[in-house]
């Protein structure tokens, strides 16, 4: 009795430990994941709603041939056994079961498959798409480009939020919100009931843009241009990851889309041109020192801090850039190279998308930040003038 006392309560304090790991996970998160979610996202799409359709008619069929299989196998096991007296037949090939199990397995595969091969053919008709968007894989962060349809122009990074970050690198998730490492900076903004076209593609190593949702799943491959579509039905938020395991930040890329009524998608349409209006930098415009730290400590929280540290240190096999010669060195340009194209095969991935400004003023912070007191500034200009080489 002791004995199993003792493995009771060591079952509880294992239960108990469980439970205490998960203890953020308390509420659902609307059109993100469930607490104990068993079954398929709700679905938000009709596409979606037809996968659901899909999902339970085949495991259905399937539970049904797989019990009636069983059934008569084990009933012809017990009713024939050999305790009873049973002998077995001695017979050769019959036309007619030939013919039956052929004939039966066939027609269910087609009454599977049929059902099955609309939904496919409807996910794959990218076509007479009101609103077309490039989400570009980066590591570790998405990118998107409205490029047809209102909004036309737009473009802005999306990324982890800092906060979610930090509360990750801590390791005490106890407070953790409902949209834990699902909170994005800059979310994908749709309008409802607009067919949606994404295409993807990535800038560095594999990555798969999906919203469970929204019941689509696509590869972003470098050097390749695929495309899904959607039409969300609801107004709401929706989440989804990085769905290709892309590298070691891989679980701090997710997809937040946010669904707006019409007449709130045009305002947010016009906001974000009158915030990228404002935001537009003249190239040849000479900035002060502190200005450009300031905007270079956001580009590097935002864009950097993940790999490097926010203390500049590295980890692993991530290079420090405090007290780094290329980042010491009075040759702008060795840096600049880095950041406009990348080292190591994609390790340190390309930050082209990044503007003229916003790489000077990253590259004067590390300059200036932690034990680098090099006093140097970088200015847009210099970075213009590396883009071409």
């Amino acid at each position: 009795m002791k004995s199993i006392s003792n493995k009771l309560a060591s079952l509880l304090l294992t239960a108990g430990a469980w439970m205490g790991t998960a203890a953020h996970a308390v509420q659902d998160l609307p059109g993100g994941p469930a607490v104990n979610q068993l079954n398929l996202h709700p679905p938000v799409t009709k596409i979606a709603e037809e996968q659901h359709f899909l999902h339970w008619m085949m495991l259905i069929i399937c539970t049904v041939i797989f019990v009636a299989v069983f059934a008569v196998m084990f009933y012809s096991i017990w009713k024939h056994r050999k305790s009873r007296g049973a002998k077995s037949a001695n017979f050769h090939e019959s036309v007619t079961v030939e013919v039956v199990w052929t004939v039966i397995p066939f027609i269910i595969v087609i009454l599977m498959a049929l059902p099955a091969t609309k939904v496919l053919v409807a996910q794959k008709d990218t076509t007479n798409a009101d609103l077309t968007i490039k989400a570009t894989g980066y590591q570790w962060k998405w990118g998107y480009d409205y490029i047809t349809g209102e909004g036309e122009g737009l473009a802005f990074i999306s990324t982890l939020d800092s906060s979610h970050r930090a509360m990750s690198d801590s390791g005490n998730v106890s407070e953790a919100p409902a949209n834990y490492l699902l909170k994005v900076d800059n979310p994908m903004v749709v309008p409802v009931g607009k067919k949606i076209r994404i295409i993807t593609t990535a800038n560095d190593v594999i990555h798969a843009f999906m919203v469970p949702a929204f019941g689509i799943k696509q590869d972003a491959i470098p050097g390749f241009v695929r495309d899904t579509w959607f039409r969300a039905e609801k107004v709401g938020d929706y989440y989804g990851q990085c769905a290709e395991l892309c590298g070691k930040e891989h679980a701090y890329m997710p997809i937040h889309v946010k669904v707006l009524s019409a007449e709130d998608y045009s305002q947010w349409v016009a906001d974000q041109k009158k915030k990228a209006a404002s935001k537009l930098d003249d190239p040849a415009k000479v900035w002060a020192l502190d200005d450009m730290l300031k905007r270079g400590e956001k580009v590097y929280a935002a864009n950097c801090a993940a790999c490097h540290q926010a203390n500049g240190k590295g980890a692993g096999a991530i290079k420090p850039l405090d007290g780094s010669a290329i980042v010491l060195d009075a040759d702008h340009a060795k840096q600049i190279q880095v950041l406009l194209k990348g080292v190591n095969n994609g390790a340190m991935p390309a930050w082209t998308q990044l503007s003229d400004t916003d790489i000077a003023a990253v590259v004067t912070y590390t300059k200036n930040n932690w034990s680098n007191k090099t006093g140097q500034l970088v200015q847009p200009a210099e970075i213009v003038a590396q883009r071409g080489k």
